[in-house]
């Protein structure tokens, strides 16, 4: 097990490094003018989303060679490799949408899965660059401030906070709401709701700054794994419908409606 732990641990600074150079690239791009193209499902893609899958892949290359990565630029281009137990999924540009419309947080993803199950994830927010760490193995979450140009903050260790008295801070997708989710949080004692994109959500709740994170809608797996591992590592769950936890390595890679929770017991969603 220790053995298992350092190879991790190196490892995880291998994804920690691919994501802040990744990021640096995106934000440059994002800094000035740039165009949107749109994939076949229609999403908005840009320069920045190629340019930091190219980093990262390069970088995961090096670290694990050998490890399938399922990256979203590769995929959407007909590039899927052959998963088994163990594999990368990366998002290298995850809420394109908040990318595009200049608001600033959109996140680079990487995480790595090992029998279904997210077990190191990386989250870098380039424009501010908050980066926010999780081993699941180890039952480590941090985050700190990492910019090439400036001095790197201490990593801090994070982890979900109690149940507040007072009601539950929600955290609900800027881009994707839907009747659906309004329906489900009438169940609980919300207090606060905050509107933000990407997988900073998971973030939120990791980091004791919210409760909840219910997404009652499609997302992909490189949406999703790295936050969740995130929030994993700091004491929080994602379950999936029927109460069960969400796992990855699906066939067609599309995630069920899904609850992220800190300290909160989740209400299950019907199976």
């Amino acid at each position: 097990m220790s053995d298992r732990r350092t190879i991790e641990s190196a490892l995880l600074e291998s994804m920690i490094a691919a994501a802040v150079e990744a990021g640096c690239a995106a934000h440059e791009i994002y800094l000035g003018d740039f165009e949107v193209q749109r994939k076949a499902d229609r999403s908005p893609v840009t320069a920045a989303d190629h340019a930091a899958e190219a980093i990262i892949l390069k970088h995961l290359a090096q670290a694990a060679p050998g490890v399938p990565v399922v990256a979203e630029e590769e995929v959407a281009a007909g590039r899927l490799p052959v998963i088994g137990n163990e594999f990368f999924l990366v998002d290298p540009l995850d809420g394109t949408k908040e990318f595009v419309q200049k608001r600033g947080d959109f996140t680079v993803n990487i995480a790595l899965i090992s029998g279904g199950d997210p077990v190191l994830g990386v989250v870098y927010a380039p424009v501010t660059s908050a980066l926010y760490v999780g081993n699941v193995t180890a039952g480590m979450a941090s985050r700190s401030r990492e910019d090439p140009s400036a001095p790197v903050t201490p990593r801090e260790a994070v982890r979900v906070r109690p149940v507040p008295k007072q009601g539950l801070t929600v955290v609900v997708s800027r881009s994707h709401a839907t009747a659906e989710t309004e329906t489900y949080l009438q169940q609980y004692p919300v207090a606060e709701r905050v509107s933000v994109g990407s997988s900073l959500k998971f973030c939120l709740v990791a980091s004791g700054e919210a409760d909840l994170y219910p997404r009652l809608g499609p997302t992909m797996e490189w949406d999703t794994a790295a936050g969740h591992a995130v929030l994993v590592a700091a004491g929080g769950s994602v379950s999936a419908p029927g109460g069960v936890r969400l796992t990855y390595g699906k066939p067609g890679l599309r995630n069920s409606f899904f609850i992220a929770s800190g300290s909160v017991r989740p209400i299950p969603l019907a199976a």
